[in-house]
């Protein structure tokens, strides 16, 4: 596979984090456009979130059925189609004060079919990259669209916060929200334009050359590797519990508790993005010379002392020390996500490898990363404890490590 193919592929993921995260970031200001203003639209908006998120699976299951029968390549255009006619239409969206409830219920059915289309965008790219890396470098390969999508959310942070900082609220509700919206539009328009030119996967030609391809990949997948898809669940259940309530949902946390502005959190979001960035690659590569599996059970075991006392630091602390504890959680995340990425994908053999995922992997991102903000908003409401969003990311890192340490190892040591 040319490099040129993978460069592709591993920037393309800009777009798919750029738009989620986007939807978070401006959580605030899409509830009173979209459901009005106050603790209540906050919530419904941020349910729209879980419910899109809940989209997830099914779209990782069509997509994966997609990919593992015809190719990387075709659900990797597919599904950028429909996310940049998505993001098009949600930036036309009349509001509420035009149309009344149905601008909400406009609003939910775009998130939803963004979440199908988002479903087999990510899998397809990890498998597209590992299944074209080099087996000493897949770690650090398949980690370049973790750190792609980052990039993605500190796109999604500073257009929000640029956009928040530079408009009236008059100005914001009635037409400026829409700018980010109609950015991520002709993002996603120049990547699929881009993705056109792509090579297929190597090991889905190797299959169609050895008529190895499965006539039911969906069957395949939960006939012989379901083991697989447990692990690929535990590992995407961390890295999603710890990326979507230990960054994404810490700007809507912040201003809730009353700790910063709307425009302080954003730009902290920012901050948050590019320590991301900077980890990944070096702990994709770390865990190409030592393994997968002892940085993810180190990520975890961290993941289960650190979040509770860094949540409730944040909440009475100064814009400083709140983003440190920021920063160290978006280390924590990007850790996981730098590995994981690579080791729920060398879970299966190419046959069937994007349902496995879909079953294993995506099936826990919509659990642990589209339900978890609602959660941890709704309970912090009920129960006004501070560390509670850090306590959910610890129950579920305690929950993961037995299944990470009984593990096989499948990185390639140099």
């Amino acid at each position: 596979m040319s490099r040129a193919s993978q460069a592709i592929a591993a920037f393309s993921t800009i777009v798919e984090w750029y738009d989620f995260t986007l939807y978070l970031y401006l959580a605030a200001v899409l509830s009173r456009v979209f459901f009005g203003a106050g603790q209540s639209g906050v919530l419904v908006t941020l349910g729209g979130f879980a419910v899109a998120y809940l989209m997830r699976p099914i779209g990782a299951i069509v997509f994966g059925h997609v990919g593992d029968r015809f190719g990387r390549r075709l659900t990797m255009l597919a599904s950028m189609l429909m996310m940049s006619l998505a993001m098009l239409a949600t930036a036309l969206l009349p509001g509420r004060g035009e149309v009344g409830e149905l601008a909400g219920a406009l609003l939910l059915s775009i998130r939803c079919v963004m979440g199908f289309s988002v479903g087999g965008e990510y899998t397809g790219v990890v498998a597209y990259l590992m299944e074209g890396a080099p087996a000493e470098r897949r770690g650090l390969v398949t980690s370049l669209a973790a750190a792609a999508s980052e990039i993605g959310a500190l796109l999604a942070a500073g257009v929000s916060a640029l956009t928040v900082s530079l408009m009236s609220d008059a100005d914001l509700v009635t037409w400026g929200w829409r700018i980010p919206f109609l950015f991520g539009a002709v993002l996603a328009a120049g990547v699929l334009v881009a993705r056109v030119r792509i090579e297929e996967s190597p090991d889905f030609d190797r299959q169609r050359a050895s008529g190895t391809v499965p006539a039911n990949p969906l069957r395949h997948a939960l006939r012989h590797h379901r083991a697989g898809i447990v692990r690929g669940f535990a590992i995407s259940a961390l890295g999603s519990i710890t990326y979507y309530v230990g960054i994404t949902y810490v700007p809507v946390y912040l201003a809730s508790v009353g700790a910063m502005s709307e425009a302080q959190t954003l730009q902290l979001a920012t901050v948050a993005a590019l320590a991301v960035i900077v980890v990944t690659p070096p702990l994709g590569a770390l865990s190409d010379r030592i393994g997968r599996k002892p940085v993810l059970v180190g990520f975890a075991l961290a993941s289960v002392v650190l979040p509770i006392s860094l949540f409730s630091l944040m909440a009475g602390a100064s814009g400083a020390v709140a983003t440190v504890g920021a920063v160290i959680l978006a280390a924590l995340a990007g850790g996981v996500s730098a590995v994981g990425a690579v080791a729920t994908a060398e879970q299966f053999p190419g046959e069937g490898r994007l349902s496995g995922l879909a079953f294993g992997a995506t099936t826990a991102t919509a659990i642990f990363g589209g339900l978890a903000p609602w959660i941890a908003q709704a309970l912090l409401a009920a129960t006004g404890w501070a560390p509670l969003p850090g306590a959910m990311i610890a129950v579920v890192a305690l929950a993961t490590v037995p299944v990470l340490l009984k593990m096989p190892e499948a990185h390639a040591v140099r």
